[in-house]
């Protein structure tokens, strides 16, 4: 028997998946891993499927990653901020519409006056909704995170976007691995529930690699793990690089099962960069092939445009109303179910 047919009979306890294991898993033909990886997730996190809205609040960044859209260095872009007022008004609808947690997103800014308004919004939402909070707004002092988790903040969504130390440094000029992984440290000693994830296919990217950003994922016991194909902003340096796998884009599926597999109590959500690939179907399948959580978007209609981290970003011509409607369509019409409640993390620590 196969490594990859062993592993599928009786899936490694403990700390037995190594990277040979994790790589086996990608010699398993394409559906007999989507099947076995969306039994895991039907096994552990049963067949809800929960709703975060995004709030796209701010395209300030101080950060010039090669690749995004909204890098300090693109003069294009049009900054915009969402004030706190509009934010709130945003929160109170989402209670409307199913989604039962927040998801704050913005470029990085360390600026103090920043950090307190975030404070203050993070505490409206608690106090005036029901909803559950996760930020995203990049690295930040942990003296900042235990300031946001005093204000009620549940989670942290912080990508590490690569394993390899050298890759990672060549991506992110601003930062590197080692102060990304700190921050994700600090953030689980503050008891905050911790995503993180991967670019799946980034120029340079070997199945080791690919294989090592899924063990990472294990290694640091995450309880959300976002990964979606490489594409690169037009506006950018690597503008016009293809993805690794751009002669198989079925190893972007491949990527979610395997992760699945190999975390079966993480919360995984279809992310948007799924779409922009596979217009109206990616996330979808994403979904049918591990994934538990859709993040419709839920910014202001008319700041969409502006929060474009990479071209052919679906959804920048609606609204927040319509695309609740969407997302909950599209879960019901595969036969799975809104989850109810904050869905937190299921993992005992």
């Amino acid at each position: 028997m196969s490594t990859a047919a062993a592993l599928l009979r009786e899936p490694p306890a403990g700390d037995v998946f190594d990277r040979a294991a994790v790589k086996a898993l990608f010699d398993l033909p394409r559906e007999t891993l989507f099947a076995r990886a969306d039994a895991v997730r039907k096994d552990n996190m049963g067949d809800e499927v929960f709703l975060r809205g995004i709030v796209e609040f701010s395209n300030i960044c101080a950060n010039d990653c090669l690749y995004c859209g909204i890098r300090k260095s693109n003069r294009d872009v049009r900054r915009y901020r969402i004030d706190e007022e509009e934010i709130l008004e945003v929160a109170h609808r989402m209670e409307g519409w199913q989604q039962t947690t927040i998801v704050l997103q913005s470029g990085e800014v360390a600026a103090e006056k920043e950090d307190e308004r975030i404070e203050r919004i993070i505490r409206r939402i608690k106090t005036e909704t029901r909803l559950a909070v996760t930020m995203s707004a990049g690295n930040r002092p942990r003296d900042t995170y235990a300031r946001w988790r005093a204000a009620g903040m549940d989670r942290y969504l912080l990508r590490f976007e690569t394993s390899n130390p050298e890759l990672f440094a060549y991506l992110h000029p601003d930062c590197d691995l080692d102060e990304r992984i700190r921050c994700l440290k600090d953030l689980r000693s503050l008891g905050v529930q911790v995503g993180s994830g991967f670019m799946i296919g980034v120029p340079g990217e070997t199945l080791d690699i690919l294989a090592d950003n899924i063990l990472l994922c294990r290694e640091l016991d995450l309880d959300m793990i976002g990964i979606g194909p490489f594409i690169a902003h037009p506006d950018t340096p690597l503008a016009g690089l293809q993805n690794a796998y751009a002669d198989d884009h079925d190893m972007f599926f491949a990527a979610v099962s395997a992760l699945r597999i190999v975390n079966p109590k993480a919360h995984i959500p279809a992310t948007t960069a799924f779409d922009a690939i596979f217009p109206h179907a990616g996330r979808d399948l994403v979904l049918q092939r591990g994934a538990n959580v859709f993040m419709p978007n839920a910014t202001p209609g008319r700041f969409r445009k502006n929060y474009m981290l990479y071209p052919d970003k679906p959804c920048v011509d609606e609204d927040d109303h319509q695309c609740s409607g969407c997302a909950a369509a599209r879960v019901w019409s595969i036969g799975r179910v809104i989850g109810q409640g904050p869905g937190h993390s299921i993992k005992v620590r």
